[in-house]
């Protein structure tokens, strides 16, 4: 597997958690080691926190195990609307 940079790994949110909202922030200074998410998915409606990660982890299990460190936070859709998020 190649290095995962921000924008791959976008993509491979998109479409494996059908996310409506996807924003990647490479932490590592450009080296794809550290990633910070935010992931907006109507799979995530009727989940807990923890089960949010549980889906998100199964989904990026390989590209997880690829680098050193990855944060995740995952909203409904209405969710993130409430905060000021737009989709």
């Amino acid at each position: 597997m190649s290095a995962l940079t921000s924008d791959s790994l976008k993509q491979i949110i998109q479409q494996r958690l059908n996310a409506e909202l996807v924003q990647v922030e490479d932490m590592s200074g450009g080296c794809g080691q550290a990633f910070a998410v935010v992931i907006v998915s109507s799979l995530f409606q009727g989940k807990n926190k923890l089960a949010r990660h549980r889906l998100v982890n199964s989904q990026l299990r390989d590209e997880i195990a690829s680098i050193h460190a990855f944060t995740q936070k995952g909203y409904t859709p209405s969710e993130w609307t409430e905060l000021g998020g737009k989709i």
